[in-house]
């Protein structure tokens, strides 16, 4: 039948083949057939015998187009495919292999499972292909610099609440910290930070973006420009009281590994999350403190340099009182400070035109005088106003006639001057008689 006497090979074995050929017909050496195929004389000798035996199939290895004694069965083959499209349908073979394992206890490699579902015609998530950037080398220590951003995102899909990821990663080795809040705010960013510092230490720099919660967008006055002031967000303030070097990146491409990192968790993180069945931030939270050790103990990498310079907390540094919503205010007449749409009473008797409010990341606030903390209360009800006073009513007054000239008043008025009169000219000439003898 036509095709029974083909024999298929790659170009492998036909250069193989071409320098066998040789060796049988006495035109080289085994020796410089080995040199030649990078093979040892022992495998020439055998291929030699084979191809005398077998003609030129024998350069064909034996077990090609059998099955491979360590190849999975159908039966497992099967199950595995049946799983992807039940639970991993949206993954990637990389992370569906390693669920597969973590889970279901089902051993396979990703390349594997990549190559059945092509054949199989299943579709599964690709990588897409980036656009080439330019390469920035890792900084050589541990906390030299550390990227900071929010990743908005459906973290909780349809589950729960609609949630923001505040993320750091180290920029020499790749690891990881973050937490859930439900905005992207001041408070969340020194929340995170804080937590930050107490798990690793204080970074020497922090590289993040041009949002309003890391760079002020206030305006400043005259005054303030002739005193050459610049204008602090509370969480530049606050860092720089820490002593971080805070840089603020002008694209997204340019603090690229927390952008990757975030496209990774969103990936991961949210299948992760959708596994466990989690459906709410603290939930995710307590998520965090085991996905993100298992994340960085495979994709972190070693720093150039052993160095570690993430800096203790300082002896007496109050963290709580640097990372915080620091805010002056008028102290009023009546010994009470507005802030944030709410009254406060002093109770202590303090003589200041300004006092500093503090808020902090826990919900409570102090307000304080220098380094003194003040008493205070919450005036719940502001005193009413007093009811404006009824317009004055002006009355007409009633006029009555005149009397008349011949009235009885008039004419007794009339002679009582008249008798007046008389008397002051009587007074009036005695004095000038009086002035005459002297």
């Amino acid at each position: 039948m036509p095709g029974e006497d083909m024999i298929t090979m790659s170009q492998r074995d036909l250069k193989r083949l071409h320098v066998v050929r040789k060796v049988i017909d006495r035109a080289i050496t085994q020796k410089q057939a080995s040199d030649i195929m990078d093979l040892s004389e022992r495998q020439i000798r055998r291929i030699v015998v084979r191809m005398r035996t077998d003609g030129d199939q024998g350069i064909i290895h034996r077990l090609r187009g059998k099955r491979s004694n360590r190849a999975a069965s159908e039966k497992k083959k099967h199950k595995i495919l049946m799983l992807f499209k039940a639970r991993y349908h949206d993954f990637g073979p990389t992370l569906a292999s390693e669920k597969l394992f973590e889970r279901d206890k089902i051993k396979i490699s990703d390349e594997t499972l990549r190559l059945w579902l092509r054949k199989e015609g299943i579709p599964y998530r690709e990588r897409k292909k980036r656009p080439h950037r330019q390469w920035r080398e890792r900084k050589p220590c541990f906390g030299q610099m550390v990227q900071m951003d929010g990743s908005h995102h459906a973290w909780l899909e349809d589950r729960g609440p609609w949630c923001v990821f505040m993320g750091y990663i180290d920029d020499a080795t790749g690891i990881p910290f973050g937490r859930f809040y439900t905005k992207e705010g001041t408070m969340p960013a020194l929340d995170s930070l804080k937590r930050y510092i107490k798990r690793y230490g204080i970074p020497q720099s922090i590289y993040l973006d041009n949002h309003t919660t890391y760079k002020s967008s206030k305006k400043l006055s005259i005054e303030d420009e002739l005193k050459n002031e610049i204008a602090l967000s509370q969480f530049e303030r606050a860092a720089e009281e820490l002593g971080i070097n805070i840089i603020h990146a002008n694209s997204p491409q340019a603090k690229g590994r927390v952008e990757r990192l975030f496209r990774t968790f969103q990936d991961r993180l949210v299948k992760d999350l959708r596994l466990e069945g989690i459906k709410t931030i603290d939930g995710a939270n307590d998520h965090l403190k085991r996905f993100l050790p298992k994340y960085a103990k495979r994709f972190s990498v070693k720093a150039h340099a052993a160095d570690d310079l993430h800096r203790p907390i300082p002896d007496g540094t109050d963290l709580d009182r640097i990372l915080c919503v620091r805010t002056p205010r008028t102290l009023r007449n009546d010994f009470t400070v507005a802030y944030n749409r709410t009254l406060y009473q002093v109770l202590d008797n303090v003589r200041a035109k300004r006092l500093v409010v503090e808020e902090y990341v826990n919900g409570s606030m102090k307000i304080w005088h220098k380094d003194s903390s003040l008493r205070f209360k919450v005036i719940s009800k502001r005193p009413e106003k007093e009811p404006p006073k009824a317009p004055y009513v002006f009355k007409v007054r009633r006029v009555s006639a005149p009397q008349a000239y011949d009235h009885p008043w008039r004419v007794e008025g009339r002679q009582h001057y008249q008798q007046y009169q008389q008397r002051e000219k009587g007074s009036q000439k005695e004095k000038g008689l009086l002035l005459a003898v002297t």
